[in-house]
């Protein structure tokens, strides 16, 4: 039998944990679904990454609530697909930041990413008639953004290119925590399909170097210590090299994509393949790489729900019996 499109096997809901990282700080995570991030000020509250819907976003309301009742005044955007921001209009925040390639991306290819992710992960959008468009940032910043909320100071930085172009991530340099969105993935599969991979490992070295004592990947468990900390920075950076690798190696050697993608795939699995939605990315990733492979696609193409389909499922026959 062949496999279901993406995501589209995955009905099972997961069990939601809030995990206190110190004052103020909690990461809300659900077993490999996407995290979400919270930062709570002397006079105000800031949300990391929104959930995909509006009526997802109030589960994360709920639990904002059980611990304070100050206002949710700021949204970070880490980047713009549309599984993590679309559930903004929920917070009514006064700032939605997002870094400039991310704002020129929204408006590049947003509705069509939008479109692309709800028909990939059906499960993660809930109540997707109450999403009224495309989130659009209303402050947006080129490298780095400091916010004070109070005494805490947050910064937002655009560290370089990776998942995509405008990734941004949270750092409290106090406290030593790292909001790290899908830059770093722990047990999940990193989505690469809208990366650069010749770049994306340059970036991990830089969250490295913060030495970040506790972190929130954009899918996984909160890392609490700095070993598992520098354990997801460099296990989502060694999966991006070997699959990339592997990939530009084929392309190389005159490989077409259904090779090596029947190459890497073998390749990743054993040590991999437990990671969530594996069997959902790894089509998109080795695409994506076998476009940057050789410079013949330096930026991404643009993923519509058409596209999606028609790749994924003309790889499917060449892994079915590994």
């Amino acid at each position: 039998m062949s496999k279901q499109f993406a995501s589209h096997a995955d009905t099972e809901e997961k069990q939601v944990s809030f995990t206190k990282l110190a004052d103020g700080l909690y990461a809300y995570t659900a077993e490999g679904d996407p995290n979400t991030g919270i930062i709570i000020g002397d006079d105000s509250v800031m949300v990391v990454d929104t959930q995909a819907t509006p009526i997802m976003a109030q589960d994360v309301i709920r639990r904002i609530r059980e611990v304070t009742d100050l206002p949710i005044k700021h949204v970070v955007m880490s980047h713009y697909h549309a599984v993590r921001v679309l559930g903004a209009s929920a917070y009514e925040a006064e700032n939605i930041y997002a870094s400039r390639n991310t704002y020129e991306l929204i408006k590049e290819r947003g509705q069509q990413d939008y479109e692309s992710e709800v028909g990939r992960f059906p499960r993660l959008f809930q109540g997707v008639d109450s999403v009224p468009g495309l989130t659009w940032p209303n402050v947006v910043f080129e490298r780095e953004l400091t916010v004070f909320m109070g005494n805490r100071e947050v910064r937002i930085m655009h560290l370089g290119k990776g998942h995509t172009r405008g990734d941004t991530v949270v750092w409290l340099p106090e406290e030593k925590v790292l909001f790290s969105g899908d830059q770093v993935e722990y047990g999940a599969t990193p989505y690469s399909g809208d990366a650069y991979h010749e770049e994306w490992p340059a970036t991990l070295d830089k969250l490295l170097a913060l030495e970040p004592e506790q972190l929130v990947p954009g899918r996984g468990d909160a890392l609490t210590t700095p070993a598992l900390c520098r354990e997801a920075i460099e296990g989502t950076r060694d999966f991006l090299l070997t699959m990339y690798n592997s990939v530009k190696a084929g392309k190389a050697a005159g490989k077409s994509l259904s090779e090596c993608y029947a190459e890497t795939y073998a390749l990743m699995k054993p040590k991999y393949g437990h990671w969530v939605i594996f069997d959902h990315c790894l089509p998109f990733d080795i695409t994506r790489c076998y476009d940057e492979a050789g410079g013949e696609y330096p930026d991404p193409r643009i993923w519509t729900a058409e596209r999606d389909q028609e790749m994924w499922h003309s790889l499917q026959d060449v892994v079915e019996n590994q």
